[in-house]
């Protein structure tokens, strides 16, 4: 018996379809906002003394890292993300940590702000200043 004729084209195979989608450019910065609370919590728990100045400061990161993603629409990537770990043990060390990733944020939010859509630009905007005000609370 031959089998004329009874290939089937694997056109529509899903088997070799990529369908993730492309990431969102808001990722870095929810991720970034994240990453920041945790360093705040991670600085207030190497220095007690800090955590009432410092707690604020890493809620409000963590509230915009959960509307980031609320806007962006999926959660945040699979696996443990990594802890955040700060160097200085004393609180002027910690601060200045703390100074330097919130001035680099500041800049990456500001950034994004400028180049985002106008439905995501006052979020951004949000975003920006509160972090230059973090700044001002770390001094």
């Amino acid at each position: 018996m031959a089998l004329v004729g009874t290939a089937v084209p694997l056109t529509g195979c899903d088997l070799f379809d990529d369908k993730s989608e492309p990431p969102d450019p808001l990722e870095p910065l929810a991720a970034e906002a994240a990453d920041l609370a945790g360093r705040h919590r991670a600085a207030i728990a190497a220095a007690s003394t800090l955590t009432d100045r410092l707690t604020p400061i890493a809620d409000a990161h963590q509230a915009h890292a959960d509307e980031l993603r609320r806007v962006i629409g999926r959660p945040a990537p699979s696996g443990a993300p990594a802890t955040p770990t700060v160097t200085a043990t004393e609180p002027d060390g910690l601060l200045a940590e703390l100074r330097q990733a919130e001035q680099q944020a500041r800049e990456n939010a500001a950034k994004a702000c400028a180049a985002a859509p106008a439905e995501r630009a006052a979020l951004l905007g949000s975003i920006a200043a509160a972090r230059a005000t973090h700044l001002e609370a770390l001094k």
